[in-house]
């Protein structure tokens, strides 16, 4: 068993959502990056005696998208990417947390996108603990994976004159969490 990062302690720590971002970057045209990031999350670690005893639980409005383009997010909340009428939310419900180091570790976990589950795994590392100007304990988690949007449903396919896709199927996903104790 994994002893918990200096300064973690056990019990609920919730997402804060204003301190916090999740966001994407996808290629397009296969010469740029677009980025983007959900305005709503919500959600909350478990952190138990240990860290295989922890678990993390989270959700982002699809409609909250925003890439700074109204078209563009226009078109991901519809079929060819989220969805977003008929799977409102985006979710991730994690199943093992791993050690690989001693502020970095990979949560492996559900995530759920337009109504597929898939396992995914985010490089974790904390960044640690400190407490606020409101006297709240908080923690901070940055993590990242790489999903490909097919594996989702995200079928959309636009192929250009070169043979570069409008949209790439890899997308890179990066949190960024400031946790508040409970």
């Amino acid at each position: 068993m994994t002893a918990l990062p200096q300064g973690l302690t056990a019990g609920t720590w919730n997402i804060d959502p204003i301190h916090s971002e999740f966001t994407f970057t996808a290629r397009h045209a296969g010469v740029s990056k677009v980025r983007g990031h959900f305005e709503e999350i919500a959600g909350s670690v478990n952190v138990g005696e240990t860290l295989e005893d922890s678990a993390v639980s989270a959700e982002a409005s699809a409609n909250s998208i925003n890439t700074r383009n109204e078209q563009r997010d226009g078109h991901l909340k519809s079929g060819d990417f989220f969805l977003a009428e008929e799977h409102p939310k985006l979710s991730f419900k994690s199943t093992a947390i791993k050690a690989d180091g001693a502020d970095e570790f990979e949560t492996v976990g559900e995530l759920t996108m337009r109504g597929v589950t898939k396992e995914v795994a985010f490089a974790t590392e904390f960044a640690g603990v400190a407490t606020d100007p409101n006297g709240n304990q908080v923690a901070g988690l940055s993590a990242t994976a790489t999903v490909n949007r097919k594996d989702f449903g995200m079928s959309f396919e636009a192929v250009l004159g070169g043979g570069e896709l409008l949209v790439s199927d890899k997308i890179k996903i990066e949190l960024e969490l400031e946790l508040v104790k409970a």
